[in-house]
């Protein structure tokens, strides 16, 4: 009996020697990391307008292409917003997509003639041509089409082309960080210069927007090139031109600094549809 007591007493021991031997957080520390990639690898479906944010600056700051995002919100050109608005940055779902543009029926009458045609989902201020079914006295069925309604040129508005013809270097810094593909590396090309060297836009196009609202960026100017691809110009000391002007190649539009960073720079950055490319694609060799 006594040795059954001892060779049990033994199991006993071996048993809880092994116990606390075993690395017991390894199952806790899995589980974190790989919520932590689930959230970090998760698009972002939506984002709150803040003081002095614009559509174009929301697309630059979320990665996006703005005119998918004008489109998801309904948005029309200039592209309104406003601070407290929450812009969808992802397409909505098909149901909703159905039920918010499906056509409404409406029939009326006008004396001899009942008209019968659909109410389209459609922005009211371009011009549409829709045909409309009449049906006369005789119970015949006549189709019409209304005319486009003739538009007025704008001799101020001024079309963007479909490829940049020339690009020149935003400023005759160093390049101290090129661009990089990995998910924390560089999006742009940084150059450094003494404070106050001139910033210059990098190609002919539209400043849509200025000012320092995005975080990160400090004194920050977009300039829409063609209708899918923007160029920015970040850390600048002053800003020399406004939003909705027209620039040209090699023209000032601001003063190298240090702004949202810890040393004198500009950041450059360009992007098609949202997506960041490297500028040495573009840019002519030194």
């Amino acid at each position: 009996m006594r040795t059954i007591y001892v060779l049990l007493g033994c199991f006993s021991v071996i048993f809880l020697t092994a116990c606390s031997s075993s690395t017991g957080p390894a199952p806790v520390t899995l589980l974190n990391s790989q919520v932590e990639k689930k959230q970090s690898g998760s698009e972002i479906q939506s984002y709150v307008v803040k003081k002095g944010d614009t559509l174009f600056a929301v697309a630059w700051y979320t990665g996006n292409d703005y005119r998918d995002i004008a489109k998801y919100n309904s948005l029309s050109a200039p592209y309104d917003i406003y601070p407290g608005q929450k812009l969808r940055l992802a397409p909505p779902s098909t149901t909703s997509l159905t039920r918010n543009t499906r056509p409404r029926k409406v029939q009326e009458k006008t004396g001899t003639t009942s008209k019968i045609y659909n109410k389209r989902g459609v922005d009211p201020k371009p011009a549409q041509a829709y045909s409309e079914r009449e049906i006369n006295v005789n119970g015949q069925e006549v189709t019409a089409v209304k005319p486009l309604t003739k538009t007025v040129n704008n001799p101020s508005r001024r079309d963007f082309p479909d490829k940049v013809s020339k690009w020149v270097w935003p400023s005759n810094g160093n390049i101290t960080l090129t661009f990089s593909n990995t998910e924390s590396g560089n999006k742009g090309l940084d150059l450094s210069a003494q404070r106050g060297s001139p910033v210059l836009a990098a190609a002919d196009g539209k400043v849509v927007y200025a000012g320092n609202a995005l975080r990160g960026y400090g004194n920050l100017i977009i300039i829409k090139h063609t209708n899918a691809l923007l160029s920015a110009y970040a850390h600048n000391a002053k800003l020399l031109v406004d939003e909705q002007q027209w620039v040209a190649a090699g023209q000032q539009i601001a003063t190298m600094g240090d702004s949202g960073t810890d040393s004198v720079k500009l950041h450059f950055e360009v992007r098609y549809r949202g997506k960041s490319l490297d500028p040495l694609r573009y840019l002519p060799k030194r």
